[in-house]
């Protein structure tokens, strides 16, 4: 089969991998239906030079067909359409039994020696049972790009709105446009929030953004940015601020224009992040909730509501290529002309 092979920077190929095969039994097989390009994707790919450690698969969002299952296998079969969530998981740890998949305490990342990851044509899944949300649609249903979202963006989206509280008649300001603070917009109206402040200087991002619910849009960044949320609360700033970027200048608008007492719900991955404002944080009383998105917890509801046609993300992607494109894919969010690029095998 074929899969994609990060070698370096700005050096991704499509390239021959052995099929998967079923290992243990608690394995399934999954024929991929549409994969995508994450934005943390870009992270290994911008690094100069080769890559440490040698070539690796990549992608870690996918939905699928079950082709086959292990002996112990029970919650799905072959034919099955199914939602893989970012990190696999056994389901049973104490962890997961927390609701915090993401620290399975057996489970792993897509792509980790010996593991398949999800930009290719089929995938072997360790823990299906714990790992795999079944999808009861045929494998040509149009909702297929929502139904991909939940495998990260909309449930990372909705777990930065869930840490900083958002809830019925709230105001709340969301650092960052990408595919996972546009999707933090949508989950903050699905949450009931009356105000949504966007930071986004992009113009398509940000006319996403209002279709996906946002009340004001913001073009400065940083301290302007915060400076400018402010103006719009009366001077008292936002109570409930989603930080979805992950670096330094997204930290500080964050802080700086939530309001005392307030919460910011953190999901950006804080590659580029050097100290936290301490300072401010601690003397507004500003709390901090959030990080890796358990989405594994929150796929039964948001699937229920992509079903019933109460949610729909899909428009977060803005770009469709075969997967024999995938390079093109990635240099076109390197290069911010995609939000977020879906890939068919």
């Amino acid at each position: 089969m074929r899969a994609t092979v990060l070698h370096g920077g700005f050096d991704v190929r499509l390239e021959d991998v052995p099929d998967p095969v079923i290992v243990e039994p608690t394995d399934a097989i999954v024929r991929v239906l549409a994969s995508c390009i994450c934005g943390s994707d870009l992270w290994g790919y911008r690094r100069p030079g080769p890559r440490e450690g040698g070539p690796a698969r990549v992608g870690h969002e996918f939905v699928g067909v079950v082709t086959d299952v292990g002996a112990d296998v029970a919650t799905v079969r072959p034919g099955d359409v199914v939602i893989a969530p970012f990190v696999w998981s056994d389901g049973t740890c104490p962890n997961c039994r927390a609701g915090i998949f993401t620290s399975c305490l057996h489970g792993g990342d897509w792509g980790a020696p010996g593991v398949d990851a999800g930009q290719g044509e089929a995938v072997r899944v360790p823990f299906a049972d714990g790992t795999l949300v079944v999808a009861p649609v045929a494998p040509d249903d149009e909702r297929m790009p929502a139904l991909l979202t939940l495998s990260d963006v909309m449930g990372t989206g909705h777990h930065a709105a869930r840490s900083a509280g958002v809830g019925p008649g709230a105001t709340v300001a969301v650092v960052g446009d990408g595919a996972v603070g546009l999707c933090a917009v949508l989950a903050s109206r699905r949450l009931g929030a009356e105000r949504v402040i966007l930071l986004s200087r992009n113009e398509r991002r940000a006319a996403l953004g209002r279709e996906f619910g946002a009340t004001d849009v913001v073009a400065e960044r940083g301290e302007a940015g915060a400076a400018a949320v402010l103006d719009l609360t009366d001077g008292l700033g936002a109570p409930h601020v989603l930080e979805c970027v992950g670096t330094q200048e997204s930290w500080v608008s964050a802080a700086g224009m939530a309001r005392p007492g307030g919460t910011i719900g953190h999901v950006g991955v804080p590659m580029a992040v050097t100290a936290l404002p301490h300072w401010r944080m601690f003397g507004a009383n500003i709390g901090v909730r959030g990080g890796v998105a358990p989405v594994r917890a929150y796929l039964p509801e948001l699937l229920a509501d992509v079903l019933a046609g109460r949610l729909d993300p899909s428009p977060v992607f803005d770009l469709e290529l075969p997967l024999d494109q995938v390079a093109e894919g990635y240099a076109a969010m390197h290069e911010r002309r995609a939000i977020k690029v879906l890939l068919r095998p």
